[in-house]
C-alpha cells in the first residue's frame, strides 16, 4: 500500500517540475499566442507522468508476484525489480501515453462521432492491454511483445478482465462514500470542524486509494499467472477469489 502513495508523491513532484515553467511561459501578459515551448513541455510532462505511473504499477506487480511465489516483498525489492525491467516499462509508458493522447484528440476534435469512436477504442485498448505490465515484469518481455501477449490472452481472460475493470471501479465509488458523508456533515456545521472533516476525508481517501490500487495489482498479477500457467495461484486456492478464475 506504500507504493501507490509513493506513486502519487512522485507524480506531484514530476508534475510541478513541468507545470511551473509552463505557467511562466504561458503568462505573457500581452495577449500573444502561447509559446510553442509550452506545448513541448506539456508533451514531455505527459510522457514523464505516464512513466511514473507505469513504473510504480510495475513495482506493485513485482511485489504481488514475489508474494504469490512464496517470497516476502518489500517496497525496495519491488522497486528494484521494476528498475530491472525499465527497458520494457518506459517504452510501454510512452506507447500508452501516445495512444491516450490520440484518443483524447479524437474525442475533442471529431464531435459526437469522435466521442463514440474514442470511447469504444479506449475501452478496447484497456481490455487488450490489461496484462501488458505483468508480461513485462514476470516474463521480461518488451513493450510490443507484452502487448501482443496480453491481447492473445484476452480470449481466455476477458470475463475476469471486465469484472476487474467494473468491480474495482464500483469498489472505489463505494469506498469514497464515507469521505463524502464526513465532508457533508462537517460542512453543514462549518468553521474549524469543516477543516477537520476535510483532513480526515483526505487521509481516508488516500488509504482507500492505496488499498484498492494494491488489490487491483494483486488480482492483475494472479490473473496473468493463471492465464499463462492454467493454475490458480496458491494464495487464492482457499479463498472465494478462486471462483473468479475459470476456463471459458
Amino acid at each position: 500500500m506504500l507504493l501507490p502513495v509513493l506513486s502519487v508523491i512522485s507524480w506531484i513532484v514530476v508534475a510541478a517540475v513541468f507545470v511551473v515553467p509552463m505557467f511562466i511561459l504561458s503568462d505573457t501578459g500581452t495577449g500573444e499566442s502561447v509559446s510553442p515551448a509550452v506545448y513541448v513541455l506539456g508533451f514531455l510532462a505527459t510522457m514523464a507522468l505516464s512513466i511514473v505511473t507505469v513504473f510504480f504499477t510495475g513495482a506493485l506487480v513485482a511485489g504481488a508476484h514475489e508474494r504469490l511465489s512464496g517470497g516476502d516483498p518489500t517496497v525496495s525489492s519491488s522497486m528494484r525489480r521494476a528498475m530491472s525491467r525499465i527497458s520494457g516499462l518506459v517504452p510501454w509508458a510512452i506507447l500508452t501515453a501516445t495512444v491516450g493522447m490520440v484518443l483524447r484528440a479524437l474525442r475533442e476534435r471529431a464531435g459526437f462521432l469522435g466521442n463514440i469512436i474514442s470511447s469504444i477504442g479506449g475501452f478496447a485498448w484497456e481490455l487488450a492491454s490489461f496484462l501488458t505490465i505483468p508480461a513485462i515484469m514476470i516474463d521480461d518481455l518488451g513493450a510490443i511483445e507484452s502487448l501482443k501477449k496480453s491481447g492473445s490472452l484476452l480470449r481466455d481472460t476477458w470475463g475476469e478482465n471486465l469484472a476487474a475493470r467494473v468491480g474495482f471501479g464500483i469498489l472505489g465509488v463505494v469506498a469514497a462514500i464515507p469521505a463524502v458523508i464526513v465532508v457533508a456533515l462537517t460542512g453543514s456545521v462549518g468553521g474549524p470542524l469543516l477543516i477537520v472533516g476535510v483532513i480526515l476525508a483526505v487521509i481516508y481517501v488516500a488509504i482507500a486509494f492505496s488499498a484498492i490500487t494494491a488489490m487491483s495489482a494483486i488480482f492483475q498479477t494472479a490473473l496473468y499467472l493463471y492465464a499463462t500457467s492454467g493454475q490458480v495461484p496458491a494464495d487464492f486456492a482457499d479463498s472465494n477469489l478462486r471462483n473468479s478464475f475459470a476456463r471459458k
